[in-house]
């Protein structure tokens, strides 16, 4: 199949694929799930899981961070958001039930440095490794405050990022490769959607890299924007990036996170196929009784003042009891629907598939199954 296809006289695409369009194939060999290893690690800080809680006000709070660390995962809180801005943010989440009340509306109100501070200091006091998102818009105003705070992870995040973003006007640009080149913490910029990109990113110093936008069913990012990530694309083109980049400077590593359609255990198997090293997740953890959503999902863009491009997505629970976060992430699952247990799915898969570690399991072959 070819690789690019003519769209018009004179003009070619390279054919994009999503992760639903690939299977896994195994190999002659399997093993028992007991002897896989799901552990991660990225710069100092290691993980029983390959799990990163996505920087949304429906995940993310400073009680569910403690929670998805306990379970084996990384949380991150969105240094921009309903926590930063409200005292009392449980309560502007419970508002959202008024028809009347927008999210824009709720976002209106500034973040507050000092609340900021706070909230880190919080999650320290609690033992829990602190990662904080910021936008690239903002990371220069306050990275200062989230950096004397004390986190031990930045994530500086956006729909799409570059290495060296041009402003207009009297503003200053962020340049990444100087801004982090300062910095004694580990740094995740994304998200990315190509190899140049992604190779850029890494020449920037970046412990890691996001991969996608963060897609899911309330996004309208490809109707607003025209911007879509064929996630098994984008995510086998980074790996090629860091492949050589990984040669460029003789063994530096910089990891890949997958964020975008990745709902089910299968989805997450596939994206460590295809190369990445852990997945950020948002929308397959909003539907657990912990979150702050109440069983609703947006991501960060649903707030921006002119231009939304994330509706509030109710994951259609009801009145119905939604699934504590251990059983959406470590299961056991009560039926067979695929909400819950998505790391014990993914333990399943690379032992069906033969492999017992993240790192093994990115070598997996692959099948295009969609037709072309």
């Amino acid at each position: 199949m070819p690789e690019t296809v003519e769209i018009g006289l004179g003009r070619s695409a390279r054919r994009g694929y999503h992760l639903e369009e690939i299977a896994l194939v195994p190999t002659r060999r399997t093993r028992g799930s007991s002897v896989v290893s799901t552990a991660w690690q990225i710069d100092a800080h290691s993980f029983a899981l390959p799990l990163v809680a996505a920087p949304s006000d429906a995940v993310v709070s400073p009680s569910t961070a403690a929670e998805i660390e306990r379970l084996g995962g990384l949380a991150v809180l969105d240094g921009e958001g309903l926590w930063a801005r409200y005292e009392d943010a449980d309560a502007e989440l419970a508002a959202l039930d008024d028809e009347n009340v927008t999210l824009q509306r709720v976002y209106a109100r500034p973040v507050s440095p000092d609340l900021l501070r706070r909230r880190i200091g919080d999650l320290r006091a609690a033992g829990v490794r602190v990662a904080v998102r910021l936008s690239p818009q903002h990371t220069t105003d306050l990275a200062p405050h989230v950096l004397a705070a004390g986190v031990d992870l930045l994530v500086i995040q956006g729909t799409v990022i570059s290495a060296e973003h041009v402003a207009g006007g009297s503003v200053e640009g962020l340049n990444l490769k100087t801004f982090i080149a300062d910095l004694d913490v580990p740094v995740l910029v994304g998200g990315v959607t190509n190899y140049q990109t992604a190779l850029h990113l890494m020449r920037t110093g970046a412990a890691g890299i996001i991969v996608g936008y963060g897609a899911h069913l309330g996004s309208t990012t490809p109707a607003q924007l025209g911007i879509d990530v064929p996630m098994a694309t984008a995510i086998v083109d980074a790996a090629a990036a860091r492949r050589d980049y990984l040669d460029e400077t003789g063994g530096r590593y910089v990891h890949l996170v997958a964020y975008g359609d990745i709902a089910s255990g299968g989805d997450i198997a596939k994206a460590l196929a295809c190369g990445a090293d852990a997945v950020m997740l948002g929308e397959a953890l909003a539907v657990a009784a912990e979150a702050p959503g109440r069983g609703r999902y947006w991501d960060s863009t649903a707030a921006h003042p002119r231009l939304p491009r994330s509706a509030v997505v109710d994951l259609g629970y009801g009145d119905a009891q939604r699934p504590g976060l251990a059983c959406v992430i470590n299961g056991p699952a009560p039926d067979a629907a695929g909400e819950c247990n998505l790391f014990g799915a993914l333990r399943r898969a690379m032992a069906k598939c033969g492999y017992s570690s993240v790192k093994e399991f990115q070598k997996a072959e692959l099948l295009v199954t969609s037709a072309q």
